[in-house]
């Protein structure tokens, strides 16, 4: 059966973001993604997590500026903590999307055959921009700037989900 409409009959669409170390733009991309499945009412519909491709921070909350940059938009994500990406992971979801380059090919290297469509996030944000910038060596601009290119992209995914998977746009 094909990738598309093997998709299309699943009850539950599970997303994962993925990032480095999964305390900045992962766990911000999955709390504002999140909310907009609240927002919209597609709670029992879809579900998402978040994973980092490296060990260092299992275990802790997302960065306090993450956190913080998360907040401003009304969204909380101190309760997640960070994990990372197993094989396992390319059988649960349909959806893994990276941050950036590096992490998108350490996730195609651990998925090569999973049933996971692996994407850049950005594909799903109307900007020039490719990657999300990691803010953590930066200060709260940084944070800032990658909350609004999450934002820009989530809109955008639950935008395709709702095309590709509930059979319906926005409108419907």
């Amino acid at each position: 059966m094909p990738a598309e409409n093997r998709l299309q009959s699943c009850p539950m669409v599970r997303v994962l973001f993925v990032c480095m170390g999964n305390i900045c733009r992962s766990p911000i991309a999955q709390g504002i993604f999140e909310a907009l499945v609240r927002r919209e009412g597609l709670e029992g519909k879809i579900r998402a997590d978040s994973a980092g491709t490296g060990s260092w921070h299992v275990g802790e909350p997302p960065d306090p500026r993450a956190q913080e940059a998360a907040l401003r938009r009304g969204v909380e994500i101190g309760g997640q903590r960070a994990r990372r990406i197993s094989p396992e992971d390319c059988r649960a979801f349909d959806y893994i999307l990276t941050m950036d380059e590096e992490n998108y090919r350490a996730v195609r290297a651990l998925c090569p055959d999973g049933r996971a469509e692996v994407r850049p996030f950005l594909d799903f944000a109307d900007t020039p921009e490719t990657e999300v910038p990691d803010p953590y060596y930066g200060g709260p601009e940084g944070f800032e700037h990658v909350t609004n290119l999450l934002e820009e992209a989530a809109e955008g995914l639950l935008e395709e989900i709702r095309r590709r998977h509930l059979g319906r746009g926005r409108a419907g």
